[in-house]
């Protein structure tokens, strides 16, 4: 379900029908309270529940901060692993320059094929949240074959051959974590709280009374507001490789990458 708000609507859309339908339901609430409880705006109650209202609030906001932070620290990490995978890679492709032409033309075509694959084949099951290592496995694989069946002779060979496969290995090791990392999720225990706790936070405003009608409509869309917009900001950035605010496969095919596309 998630997936599916994230890559089918866009992020202003699903900003104005996500936080938008909270408000709603929001006043909605309040005003069916105030109709069914009229004794309500009297505030008998006010000074108990403003002190539960700001308990849960205070918790509330601190489990929000929490997995807000650490989910776009996640997101920074996604992204410079990204960027690492694809300068280790171009790394690789300018070591092979130092082959004899017949090898530097093998490692480069293999480097080709592996590049198309991720940006063509595994980008848009990244994007599903379905990764697919399989898909990637041949050309990687190849890889590392046109180095194994190679044998340098110079010094100058020897030197840049070492270099290139501990670039290779990085370039492995960065995939299987870009691979990880678009299958990562909240927990289920975290998911709980931060939707949970808006539906506790959000009744408790409409119990808080307020004889002036607009000022409890002001207050309790104003709360499911903020909720809204910090729930939807949760979304977007527990997905990094999917919606608009996806990771992009542009370091694929920028720099000496830039060869292999048109």
């Amino acid at each position: 379900m998630e997936l599916w708000l994230l890559n089918t609507f866009s992020t202003p859309a699903l900003a104005t029908v996500f936080i938008g339908g909270i408000m709603l339901l929001a006043v909605t609430g309040a005003l069916l309270v105030r109709r069914r409880f009229p004794h309500t705006v009297e505030g008998r109650h006010n000074e108990m529940i403003g002190v539960v209202l700001g308990i849960y609030g205070a918790i509330y906001g601190i489990i929000l901060a929490f997995v807000i932070v650490a989910e776009w620290e996640a997101l920074g990490a996604a992204r410079t692993n990204v960027a690492t995978e694809a300068t280790q890679t171009a790394e690789v492709l300018r070591d092979a320059s130092a082959f004899p032409a017949e090898q530097r033309h093998r490692i480069s075509d293999a480097i080709g094929d592996y590049v198309h694959a991720i940006v063509e084949k595994q980008w848009p099951r990244m994007r599903e949240g379905k990764p697919d290592p399989n898909l990637t496995n041949p050309e990687i694989t190849r890889i590392y074959r046109a180095f194994q069946s190679y044998e340098p002779t110079t010094e100058a060979e020897k030197a840049y051959y070492s270099q290139a496969v501990s670039n290779l290995s990085g370039v492995a090791a960065a995939r299987r974590s870009r691979l990880a990392t678009s299958q990562e999720q909240l927990p289920v225990l975290l998911t709980a709280l931060v939707y949970g706790g808006a539906l506790v936070v959000i009744p408790l405003t409409w119990v808080y009374g307020i004889r002036s009608i607009r000022v409890q409509l002001v207050f309790t869309s104003a709360v499911a507001a903020l909720i809204g917009v910090s729930v939807l900001l949760v979304l977007t950035l527990d997905r990094p490789f999917s919606g608009d605010l996806t990771i992009s496969p542009a370091p694929f095919k920028e720099g000496i990458l830039a060869r292999y596309w048109p």
